[in-house]
């Protein structure tokens, strides 16, 4: 019988593990964890939340947190980011926008996402300049990369909704940074489109007529929601756009540093177990591929795809 406290092993999904790329040629993808994907051409670069600070649950439940400038540093000299154009946010809860402002300070690159987004860049001191907000269905360009902003849907079970309504001064509690607007952000590339939906939720009928070849699909909290749920999320994201490759984010325990391997979710949070028992057989039938990304190693996402 499974205990119900610990890390689930990620031993059984290995067989899913993402390989990495043999070459720098075409878009090449970075997992930072939780949502955070950096995607570049090797002319433009754009990153998804870039969340790497990733403070201990304790400090996260009875203190309050900050942005590492320095692990942000880390992250960019590892990376070799040198051509950031954007920093975009699916919502404005501290595990996708904490960091998000020192990554644009640091590189120049916008700060992009809704009012609550910009109020926690302003705290920070990023320049007007830099801050650009969104509204759905608005698309944005940078370098051959086109980011559409469609609005979304938290997952079940917001801890902190609301927005952020003046700019956010760090340190603070976690709860100041609260949800604003969350997106899924749709970008279009002449190698191919990609889906980035953080939140395991969905609006009926939103994404229809919005063809995508690959998903960054989060799956946090789907282990603790009805079968019925799950099917339904998986035909509103996966089938309705038609993609054939799913990458599976927002899985991982945030609450532990980057500098050791990903681990799910501790049980007392969610249940990847559950999750991947039903949501592997939808894929099946679908014939889509699913791929569990590794952190920090460079991926074609787009790649080998019939």
């Amino acid at each position: 019988m499974r205990m119900s406290v610990g890390h689930p092993s990620l031993r059984p999904y290995l067989p899913f593990k993402q390989p990495s790329m043999t070459s720098d040629d075409g878009l090449v993808a970075h997992f930072l964890g939780t949502s955070s994907v950096l995607l570049s051409d090797g002319e433009t670069s754009v990153l998804s939340d870039g969340f790497v600070t990733r403070p201990g649950l304790l400090r996260v439940a009875l203190g309050r947190i900050a942005p590492d400038r320095s692990v942000v540093r880390a992250a960019i000299d590892r990376l070799r980011v040198r051509n950031l154009a954007a920093v975009v946010c699916a919502h404005s809860h501290y595990d996708h926008a904490l960091d998000a402002p020192v990554w644009a300070l640091e590189t120049g690159a916008e700060l992009v996402g809704s009012p609550s987004t910009a109020n926690i860049g302003r705290g920070l001191g990023v320049p007007e300049s830099s801050l650009r907000v969104v509204a759905d269905g608005e698309t944005v360009s940078y370098g051959r990369f086109d980011l559409t902003f469609l609005d979304a849907v938290h997952s079940p079970g917001d801890h902190y909704p609301g927005t952020v309504d003046k700019p956010l001064v760090p340190p603070a509690r976690a709860a100041a940074w609260k949800t604003g607007t969350a997106f899924s952000v749709l970008v279009t590339h002449p190698a191919g489109r990609i889906l980035l939906h953080a939140s395991a939720n969905f609006r009926p009928g939103a994404l229809r007529g919005r063809p995508a070849d690959v998903i960054y699909l989060g799956i946090g909290n789907l282990g603790k929601q009805p079968t019925g749920f799950l099917r339904a999320y998986w035909d509103e994201v996966v089938v309705s756009t038609g993609a054939r490759r799913v990458v599976l984010v927002h899985w991982d325990d945030f609450f532990l540093g980057l500098h050791r391997p990903l681990r799910p979710m501790p049980y007392f949070l969610d249940d990847i177990d559950a999750t991947m028992s039903r949501l592997l057989p939808l894929a099946r039938r679908d014939g889509v591929d699913i791929v569990l990304p590794v952190a920090w190693q460079p991926s074609a996402p787009l790649a080998d795809l019939s």
